[in-house]
């Protein structure tokens, strides 16, 4: 199970080699996205708090990257953080969300990307519930619910 110290420590040390890449120039990454998740994946962007219904579902199913299709989170470890963004306590398997130490904003916080295709996903914090007490605030605009066959 993933702790806090393992986020931390890869943050600080690097991530784990992703499962593959999945690269595009700016141009194609434009064409493919949507306006709010273009802002949001591409270019670190953050959707306003409460902006998604995906905040206040909670059904069975996987969550991947919006850009390249990766599975990212189970529908199972989703829970309501209060925060205005979709919450997970663990991502789906090791290696698909990478964790890099973030500065801005006047505050120390720890990014996660898509390991995959470098899209941002959001921050990750150690205020979340058992058993991880991880707390993955994600962006809607950058996960889709990916159907059965994932």
């Amino acid at each position: 199970m993933l702790t806090w110290n393992d986020v931390i420590r890869l943050a600080d040390t690097g991530n784990v080699a992703p499962p593959q890449r999945v690269e595009k120039s700016d141009d194609e990454w434009r064409a493919l996205l949507e306006p709010t998740a273009y802002q949001v994946t591409r270019h670190a962007g953050t959707e306003r708090p409460f902006s998604s219904e995906m905040c206040s579902r909670f059904e069975p199913g996987v969550y991947g990257c919006v850009c390249c299709g990766t599975p990212l989170f189970d529908g199972s470890v989703k829970f309501e953080s209060g925060t205005g963004w979709p919450s997970f306590t663990e991502p789906l398997t090791d290696g698909v969300i990478a964790y890099h130490v973030d500065r801005s904003h006047g505050m120390v916080r720890v990014e996660t990307e898509c390991n995959v295709c470098d899209a941002h996903l959001g921050h990750v914090f150690p205020d979340g519930p058992p058993p991880t007490g991880l707390r993955f605030c994600m962006n809607a605009a950058a996960l889709r619910k990916l159907d059965d066959t994932h």
